[in-house]
């Protein structure tokens, strides 16, 4: 989503802050123990957020509290649904308003992978800062906090589960119920968001010759061949370049124009939704965003960053043809003739059952135990939060 200046002076200001003294105590907390499939590397996290399972387990609460929306009806779990890879099929996000906003929810999929975070901000590098941005933006507005930073406090410290869980989460912090310490939280609850445990991986990383159809096995020789392309830009582990871990020598950052507009016939995108261009100026940047982790693609449409592509069949189709066209409207234009388009996105030709064998290996990727893990999951139906506006 997009990020306000009035957002990102907050987080620079926070995150400076959690450099202070309850960060250091939090260095303090019990070690976590990680749950990685077979072959995954170890998240890299801050030195001033190290892990801990009281943390988590308090940032899992956060997640799906409605307290932290003006209104009481919205959390972040509104926007990030576990049953479809923490994505809400909405081809745009909407806001606690009802504001229309510019781009698609993210699936949070891995997200402890990702070292550059929404779709096009080249600028946004850590959970802590980022969590910021939903609940205090205003343009667009998600959760509708702005200004309301004591409120919030209030309704969490009123709550007696928080009265438990901070303090555990933050041994010997004296004021554990802060805005530091909850997006502490939130982002080491977002971090243990791990998929990796698909039939493609059983069958690629387990051995398991029948865990995926011969279908997807042929539809698997495409997306990792020159004809495609597709590998370029969904590669590696987490099936995207952009990408950091622990121990990793450096962050791998990349942006992609995929032609999916054209609206100047010079390459222009619409003036809500220009890309990296939007963060830097630089007229080589338009329309370039993070190509998102394909773990789980096959429940998380519509799709591309504005959710105009509706099925993997259609994103299908706009890369063979190199490019999107729009015949009429404001949107107009030859995506493919885009000045500004990757190189990778050059066009290629499948037959009808290619296409069957392409889609199959792209739905081999949803990872049911990440849906459905209980760890991931909504801790409050026996004690819903209540919206209280004192």
């Amino acid at each position: 989503m997009t990020c306000t200046r009035r957002a990102l002076a907050f987080g620079l200001v926070l995150a400076g802050a959690a450099m202070g003294v309850a960060g250091l105590r939090a260095q303090n907390a019990s070690p976590y123990a990680w749950d990685l499939p077979p072959g995954f590397p170890q998240p890299k996290v801050p030195a001033d957020n190290p892990m801990s399972p009281d943390k988590v387990e308090l940032g899992r609460y956060l997640f799906y509290d409605t307290r932290l929306s003006i209104d009481g009806t919205y959390a972040c779990a509104t926007c990030h649904q576990q049953a479809k890879a923490f994505t809400d099929s909405k081809p745009r996000g909407v806001g606690v308003t009802g504001q229309m906003h510019a781009r698609g929810a993210m699936s949070l999929a891995n997200i402890g992978y990702v070292p550059v975070l929404t779709w096009a901000n080249p600028t946004m590098r850590k959970l802590e800062t980022q969590a910021l941005v939903p609940m205090f933006g205003e343009d667009p507005v998600e959760l509708g906090l702005s200004g309301k930073e004591d409120l919030l406090i209030r309704r969490l410290g009123d709550e007696t589960v928080y009265q438990r869980l901070f303090p555990a989460a933050f041994p010997g912090d004296t004021n554990a119920i802060s805005l530091a310490n909850i997006t502490r939280a939130i982002a080491s609850f977002e971090r243990t968001l791990i998929s990796g445990r698909s039939p493609y991986d059983r069958y690629r990383f387990g051995g398991d010759r029948d865990a995926i159809s011969a279908s997807a096995r042929r539809g698997e020789e495409l997306f990792f061949s020159e004809q495609t392309e597709c590998f370029h830009c969904h590669g590696g582990f987490n099936f995207s370049q952009t990408v950091d871990y622990a121990g990793k020598g450096f962050a791998e950052i990349e942006f992609h124009n995929t032609g999916l507009y054209n609206v100047d016939g010079r390459g222009g995108y619409p003036r809500s939704n220009t890309g990296v261009f939007a963060i830097t100026s630089n007229p080589e940047d338009m329309g370039r965003f993070r190509a998102p982790t394909l773990r789980n693609v096959a429940v998380t449409a519509p799709y591309m960053h504005d959710g105009s592509l509706a099925t993997l069949d259609e994103v299908l189709a706009h890369y063979e043809a190199g490019g999107r066209t729009i015949a009429s409207g404001p949107d107009a234009g030859v995506g493919a003739t885009s000045p500004f388009k990757s190189g990778f996105v050059k066009g290629f030709k499948l037959s009808t059952a290619e296409r069957r064998d392409m889609i199959a290996f792209l739905e081999s990727l949803t990872d049911q135990t990440f849906l459905t893990d209980r760890r991931f999951s909504d801790p409050w139906p026996s004690h819903r939060p209540t919206s209280r506006q004192h």
